[in-house]
């Protein structure tokens, strides 16, 4: 008998009463590590950061700050989203930022609030809640670039 004619052995055959496997949860059904609580934490203090200075910017500077806080509230939450692999990665610094902004809508006992014209808080908000949607809903995180060959077993 030749080696391509032998037998395979039972080990290597496959299973054909094994029981069906539960899948794997994945983005937020997936269980969290918590070893990553700190970095969401920091993340979400990043993006209330972020959101103040994108408070005050917009309303010094309109429309060209409104534009500069939208791309720095933007990097935060894809920068977020790209460091941890995650959709919660997005989310969190989004949170901070969201938290942020609304407690500056309160205003002050003086009547002053630090948002300057309506239509900069609306564009402000809107845009800066679409960009954190965007972000967090995104497929996939792109490929690195230096990986010549196909992904996949």
């Amino acid at each position: 008998m030749s080696s391509r004619q032998r037998p395979r052995a039972s080990s290597q055959s496959p299973r054909t009463n094994a029981p069906p496997r539960d899948p794997v949860p994945t983005g937020l059904a997936a269980p969290l590590n918590p070893a990553r609580i700190p970095l969401y934490a920091g993340l979400a203090a990043l993006g209330a950061a972020v959101g103040l200075a994108g408070t005050l910017l917009q309303a010094a500077l309109f429309p060209g700050g409104l534009l500069l806080a939208l791309a720095a509230s933007a990097g935060v939450f894809y920068g977020g989203r790209v460091l941890t692999g995650t959709q919660l990665g997005a989310l969190a610094p989004a949170v901070g930022w969201f938290l942020a902004v609304i407690a500056l809508l309160g205003g002050r006992p003086e009547g002053d609030y630090v948002f300057g014209e309506e239509i900069g808080l609306a564009l402000f908000m809107l845009g800066g809640m679409a960009v954190a949607v965007m972000c967090a809903t995104m497929a996939r995180l792109p490929y690195p670039a230096d990986d010549a060959g196909r992904t996949g077993p």
